[in-house]
């Protein structure tokens, strides 16, 4: 596999050698790979081609809100004794009781909680935007016990509310692989997904007849008619009181 002048291998001999293990275009970018790493012990196999395109990749999912019952039963999926459990309950109680945006959530720091005034300040929503949203003392509470436990095992304040057991940040890919789980664990057929719970969070502010522009202060959209768009699709309010006051006996 060597040429005459520099005995290093050229491309024409390494793809001759390779006859028998690789496919044809294959074999010769394979060939070439070795021709340029100049025949090194550290030679990698690169991959050639196109990524392989998801499944799903490129399709839009209609929302499906939760009910509060569905919701209680995603939160008691997750343990209550074991700490990396208590975490998730936290974390989901921030998507679902404060509507915040995943990155939102993850960003989210011990110090940027006060649990007096009953906020979360959001240094950086969408757009870079700061924002201060409410949340209920039910939801603090959930969010303290964790607050509590990672104390206990010495992760420092300046680490972020939700973050692993050595003081890490979470991936948004972890969350995206744990709701499903949650959600076969507890029964739910729903495509249960993050920012569904910020649907649900938005769909119930709107049912409980709050005003436009508060659930759109709430949810950090730049403007009003942005969270009229986002209500209209994901909870018609107006709709659904106009049809559940119809009256009809069998």
């Amino acid at each position: 596999m060597y040429d005459r002048l520099g005995g290093r291998p050229s491309v024409a001999t390494a793809a001759k050698e390779l006859r028998f293990c690789l496919p044809g275009d294959d074999r010769v970018r394979y060939a070439y790979a070795i021709h340029q790493k100049r025949n090194s012990r550290s030679l990698k196999v690169r991959t050639y081609g196109r990524r392989r395109r998801q499944a799903n990749a490129g399709q839009r999912y209609p929302a499906e809100i939760l009910t509060p019952d569905e919701v209680r039963g995603l939160i008691k999926a997750c343990s209550n004794r074991a700490p990396t459990g208590i975490r998730n309950r936290a974390l989901l109680v921030l998507l679902y009781r404060a509507g915040c945006r995943v990155s939102e959530a993850l960003r989210l720091l011990p110090k940027d909680l006060d649990r007096a005034a009953g906020t979360a300040t959001v240094l950086r929503g969408k757009g870079g935007t700061r924002r201060t949203i409410g949340l209920d003392p039910g939801a603090f509470a959930v969010v303290e016990r964790w607050l509590d436990v990672r104390a206990k095992l010495g992760i420092s304040s300046r680490a972020p509310i939700i973050c692993t057991l050595k003081g890490k940040p979470v991936a948004s890919a972890y969350v995206r692989a744990l709701m499903p789980r949650l959600a076969h664990r507890a029964g739910i057929e729903k495509r249960v997904h993050a920012h569904g719970l910020r649907h649900t969070h938005a769909a119930e502010l709107a049912l409980e007849g709050h005003p436009m522009n508060l659930i759109q202060a709430q949810l950090g959209h730049s403007s009003l008619s942005t969270t009229s768009r986002y209500l209209a699709h994901i909870a018609p309010t107006q709709l659904i009181q106009a049809m559940r006051a119809r009256t009809w006996r069998l």
